[in-house]
């Protein structure tokens, strides 16, 4: 029996084509889909949807059950007859090649509020919104509220707020205009999850499956932690105690102190991981399958105390994997493994892959990761192998995982190439068979379609062949270069002949 391959591209939706500041549901998005079917793609997969705050990372996220504003349609709200053209009069005419936050920050919310108060004159609400409101009613009001309060307190964290609303000890304390702001964040993700159904459907009806993503962390200030603070390692005043991290790895030699308060995670259990069941339950209504990010967390996780300026003084403390997962398996069935993708890099030891194996959840192969040319490595069992047994080799690529040339956290492959030293880059060129700089984007994204792998997945930015300047995102660095790339109209059909190549190469691959 031939076992069935697929491949992909990876772009998040801010990253999406559009006339507007950022990448939208709009015309841009299903211009995507069309591009993805026909190169002879199957896998759209995307960065975690949540609204963002400081630093824009889409894995810090003020909830991890609402989806971001700034990704709504100005142009479907048009067609819903909540806009008018008269209301994005004055909207800037922003860069279409980045996404300026902070700018749409402030532009965007001031149209979504035109919106809303054309909505609050419709005297008998849609039973669409109403039914949204009630089936989401265990999250959307405590991120309603959240966020309401934390405007009127002009942005500040929760752990700011009076004790009252601090603590939950007196919400009804809240004023009517909190209130009614509240209803302005439940109408948000009303026409969120509204458009969003819309794209995923058009999506799937064109056999393109979407792959989201989940931290396995949620920040801080959010709503998630504001509303169940007996879930997580916080003081007396909610302060975190015990935040997460990673030791130092290939990305950072003081490792990364992320901040993200701990889970208690004995309580979790005891209550039969209903957090926890939610929130998959929540993203499965958004996405085909799931990438966990921080797999090996499951299995131990690195615990740092809040004081601590770096990740380097934390220690290892085991997680119970193997329970959750139980109890998710329990909900969503023997499928489970068809719904989740294991982010199992980094410090990978032989009990994270038991635990990845024990449920049959793919992992991942990093092609920018593996080393080429004579020599050897130390494997996650202190072996010394030849270089050419490395698992992140194509040819060593189990059919039960996903390769990429290299994630959102990576270069893309032109600046992974243009960073590596003379050897590095004669041993590359001499593995791919090439001696020219300008084919190695098509030589690896070949080596990898015709690779074992269940699925392949490349970057936008290594389909269209661009530069370092086109990172998404530098772990352990905060700025502007950080999650603003942006995919143009322009590029998109300057860069045809790429997606023939790709479409031609998907078919060789046995991936069409």
């Amino acid at each position: 029996m031939q076992l069935e391959k697929k491949s992909g591209i990876l772009i998040h939706p801010t990253s999406f084509p559009g006339k507007y500041g950022c990448g939208d549901l709009g015309e841009g998005a299903y211009k995507i889909i069309d591009i993805l079917k026909q190169s002879g793609q199957k896998i759209l997969q995307i960065l975690p949807l949540g609204p963002t705050g400081f630093g824009d990372s889409p894995y810090q996220s003020f909830s991890a059950s609402a989806g971001t504003p700034y990704i709504i349609s100005f142009d479907k709200l048009i067609e819903d007859g909540l806009l008018t053209t008269e209301d994005l009069a004055d909207y800037p005419d922003f860069s279409k090649d980045k996404v300026d936050y902070y700018g749409i920050y402030i532009n965007n919310f001031k149209i979504l509020r035109k919106a809303f108060a054309h909505f609050q004159k419709i005297k008998t609400k849609p039973d669409s919104y109403k039914e949204f409101c009630k089936d989401n009613k265990q999250w959307l009001d405590d991120y309603a509220l959240f966020m309401s309060i934390k405007d009127s307190k002009n942005g500040a964290s929760w752990d700011m707020w009076e004790d009252e609303l601090r603590l939950r000890t007196d919400l009804k304390s809240v004023s009517k205009e909190i209130l009614i702001d509240a209803d302005f964040y439940k109408f948000i993700q009303w026409k969120f999850s509204e458009q969003w159904l819309a794209f995923k459907k058009y999506a799937n009806d064109n056999d393109i499956e979407i792959v989201g993503d989940v931290p396995i962390f949620v920040s801080y200030d959010s709503s998630d932690v504001w509303a169940n603070q007996e879930l997580f390692h916080l003081d007396s005043a909610g302060k975190p105690t015990l935040v997460a991290g990673v030791p130092p790895d290939y990305f950072s030699a003081t490792g990364q102190l992320w901040g993200n308060p701990h889970y208690k995670w004995d309580i979790m259990q005891k209550n039969g991981f209903k957090w926890w069941v939610t929130r998959f339950e929540n993203t499965l209504k958004l996405v085909d399958c799931i990438r966990v990010d921080h797999f090996r967390g499951f299995e131990a996780y690195w615990e740092v105390k809040s004081s601590e300026k770096t990740a380097m003084n934390g220690k290892w403390v085991k997680a119970p994997g193997v329970a959750l997962f139980n109890k998710l398996k329990e909900v969503f069935g023997s499928h489970l493994s068809e719904d989740v993708i294991a982010e199992d890099l980094g410090i990978i030891t032989k009990e994270v892959n038991e635990l990845k194996d024990r449920y049959n959840f793919p992992g991942m192969k990093i092609f920018e990761f593996a080393p080429f040319g004579e020599g050897t490595f130390t494997d996650e069992n202190n072996n010394v192998l030849q270089n050419h047994l490395h698992a992140y080799r194509p040819e060593n690529y189990p059919y039960n995982c996903v390769a990429y040339p290299g994630t959102h956290d990576n270069n893309t492959i032109l600046g992974w190439f243009d960073s590596l030293t003379d050897k590095e880059k004669t041993d590359v060129l001499a593995y791919l068979k090439t001696t020219k700089r300008s084919d190695v984007n098509i030589k690896i994204i070949e080596k990898l379609m015709k690779s074992n792998a269940k699925w392949v997945v490349y970057m936008m930015q290594d389909v269209l062949c661009l530069p370092a300047e086109s990172r998404m995102n530098t772990p352990g660095t905060c700025g502007i270069h950080n999650w603003s790339w942006r995919i143009t109209y322009t590029m998109l059909e300057d860069m045809k002949n790429y997606f023939k190549t790709l479409k031609t190469m998907t078919a060789d691959g046995g991936r069409a």
